[in-house]
């Protein structure tokens, strides 16, 4: 090759390098908020609740704002009738059921011991009104028909429940029964009681509907739901109590207020006295107080919608050059009120790929702290695909990437 065609090659290469440089975007931060005038102020304690175990976790975010003993093995009691319900629920989303299935009563359920709706042996009962005499009145006979219904035997059912508890990360709860019923190994965690919440919340939001409810009839029998938060707090519309002598009250319960949904399991408030309408009353004051605490002093924010771009990535070899990257669901935070100024947003991209990038591909995470504690560390995905291109464009890229290594 002579000199004045090497020259023109080089030439070319540095003329093609100029007009294709990549472009990587910097990392962006949060959203600008409004000027800071004031410090913030101090974040107050949580409020003495008196409990073995409690967990506050704001919903849209999955931030946890209170615990204490949270992984701790507890007796569920009737809370255990949350995961009851979640495999029902299940089999209704899978077809397998439906509201108006109507599933046989036998014995052993018209005989179950403890809180009941009063179903009556040989007769059958829908599973719409299974749902409310599992809500409201807590009823152990509806437990038991539930788990006959689905699995043939409450034995087969409870390795259903354990099944589902594995799947759903619940490392802390064991089953042995469908109603909480004081047996040897049966325990869960406060932690994995809001997990399991979370979930039903999340996948059957209709199940709310059916918790707000104050009273149920069946069988020309009027009950009260054991929730008393339904009477004090109108945010409040779910989930759960429970009580046994071994431990004492328990409670999962949700509320929502201006957009914002928290949920709060509380475990053994005052092990120990009979079952009665003021230890249930008790037991509401003590959530109330954990869930003023939480949406007094908390605001939740979304910082990014779902699907925005917060950054370009350089892709060698590939149409297009750069490709645009996110989060793929929207991005909530949730801090003490007055400093969210404080917040801090950190990505962790390649400074380049190469193609074929496919859409929706994780390229990197984007961590938001406050005050150096990580809050959020979410992936960040691709927006767009980013195919193999051509020869032509393969050749270029190779000859711009080897002026940049160089």
């Amino acid at each position: 090759m002579s000199l004045k065609s090497f020259v023109r090659i080089v030439s070319l290469a540095l003329f093609i390098f100029l007009l294709s440089a990549p472009n990587v975007l910097a990392a962006p931060g949060p959203r600008a908020p409004l000027p800071k005038l004031l410090p913030a102020p101090p974040l107050p304690a949580v409020p003495s609740l008196g409990a073995k175990a409690y967990y506050l976790i704001d919903v849209q975010s999955g931030q946890v704002l209170a615990q204490k003993n949270a992984d701790a093995h507890w007796p569920p009691a009737s809370t255990t009738k949350l995961m009851t319900l979640y495999i029902l629920l299940q089999e209704i989303r899978s077809g397998q059921m439906h509201l108006n299935t109507m599933l046989p009563i036998s014995e052993k359920a018209w005989r179950a011991r403890g809180s009941r709706m009063f179903l009556k042996e040989g007769t059958s009962v829908s599973v719409s009104n299974l749902i409310q005499g599992i809500l409201v009145p807590s009823g152990n006979d509806a437990a038991v028909t539930v788990a006959e219904g689905v699995a043939g035997s409450t034995h087969a059912f409870v390795s259903l429940m354990n099944a589902y508890a594995k799947r759903l990360g619940m490392n802390n709860s064991h089953f042995t029964g469908v109603s909480g019923l004081p047996a040897k190994g049966l325990y869960v965690s406060a932690h994995d009681l809001a997990n399991l919440a979370e979930h039903m919340i999340s996948e059957f939001p209709q199940v709310l509907q059916y918790a707000s409810e104050k009273s149920f009839t069946y069988n020309k029998i009027t009950q009260a739901n054991y929730n008393k938060l339904l009477w004090i707090d109108s945010s409040v519309d779910g989930l759960k109590t429970g009580w046994t002598q071994e431990a004492g009250y328990n409670l999962v319960a949700t509320a929502k207020r201006n957009g914002t949904r928290l949920i709060a399991v509380i475990l053994g408030v005052n092990p120990g006295p009979p079952s009665t309408a003021q230890g249930y009353r008790h037991l509401s004051q003590v959530a109330e107080s954990l869930f003023d605490w939480g949406f007094r002093f908390h605001t939740t924010r979304k910082l990014y919608p779902a699907a925005t771009s917060l950054a370009k990535v350089r892709v060698w070899f590939g149409s297009p050059g750069t490709i645009q990257v996110g989060p793929a669901q929207a991005l909530y935070v949730t801090v003490p009120k007055g400093r969210y100024s404080q917040l801090q947003a950190r990505m962790q991209l390649p400074t380049s790929l190469q193609a074929p990038i496919a859409k929706g591909q994780t390229i990197g995470r984007v961590e938001i702290r406050l005050n150096g504690k990580l809050l959020q560390n979410v992936p960040l995905i691709s927006l767009q695909a980013a195919p193999r291109g051509g020869l032509w464009l393969r050749m270029k890229d190779t000859v711009l990437s080897w002026f940049e290594k160089h």
